[in-house]
């Protein structure tokens, strides 16, 4: 059984629905982009596979004993997030906030999920420092560290690159995908930069105009979505 499975899903707010007849499969160790242009319901859609929208219609289906408590989930940050008064070793221990129910504190193995994490992103020299005082890359590594504590099998990332100089966007580009390439970890990711989802991604979800396109990469490049991109960036792939 596939990871994650999307059947017949209509999601959005109130009013009209901003996605419908929505058909798709995320694999374990697939790595899906999710783009389009904005207003073209990718936040909505995430939102709902996370269960924090419920679907207007269909299903949203995990596998292989998959909670969606159990997925690792990087959203957008907003201003007052980026200000946020905690030390980086608080923020990834609260991705272990989930499995550990009424219990008011962490076990040591929680302790040691978040020093593993950290260590693997990088910032466990800034344990100690204070969220606020980080650069924007530093932050968005803190906020990797922290979901993957949360999960062992999928991770979801909404726009994780934006306001990020290009060298910081690249070194989290290869970051993430180093994750899924070299441990396996199945990643979502919403990204209006579909030059990295052709680079990186196995598969793309392209959302817009009522329509959608979902397929392999290489399919992605033949569809009529693809084929605007190819032409815009002279025939490069």
């Amino acid at each position: 059984m596939a990871l994650l499975t999307c059947e017949n899903v209509a999601a959005g707010y109130e009013g009209a629905p901003v996605i419908e007849g929505l058909d798709f499969t995320v694999e374990r160790g697939d790595y899906l982009y999710i783009v389009g242009e904005n207003g073209s319901g990718k936040s909505t859609l995430m939102k709902t596979i996370l269960g924090l929208i419920r679907p207007r219609m269909g299903h949203v289906v995990t596998g292989e004993g998959l909670k969606r408590t159990e997925i690792g989930y990087l959203p957008q940050q907003t201003v007052v997030q980026k200000d946020f008064p905690a030390s980086v070793r608080e923020i990834v221990l609260s991705g272990c906030l989930n499995r550990m129910g009424l219990r008011p504190f962490y076990t040591r193995r929680e302790k040691e999920l978040a020093a593993r994490n950290m260590a693997r992103l990088g910032v466990t020299p800034l344990a100690s420092h204070c969220y606020r005082e980080l650069s924007g890359g530093q932050q968005q590594r803190v906020l990797l560290a922290r979901a993957l504590c949360a999960t062992r099998k999928l991770i979801m990332l909404d726009e994780p690159v934006t306001g990020l100089d290009p060298k910081v966007t690249t070194e989290m580009y290869e970051l993430v995908a180093a994750l899924n390439r070299d441990e396996g970890l199945t990643v979502v990711m919403i990204s209006h930069d579909i030059a990295a989802a052709v680079r990186y991604a196995t598969h793309i979800l392209h959302l817009g105009g009522g329509k959608y396109f979902f397929g392999s990469r290489v399919e992605y490049l033949s569809s009529a979505a693809g084929r605007i991109f190819t032409h815009r960036e002279g025939g490069k792939q």
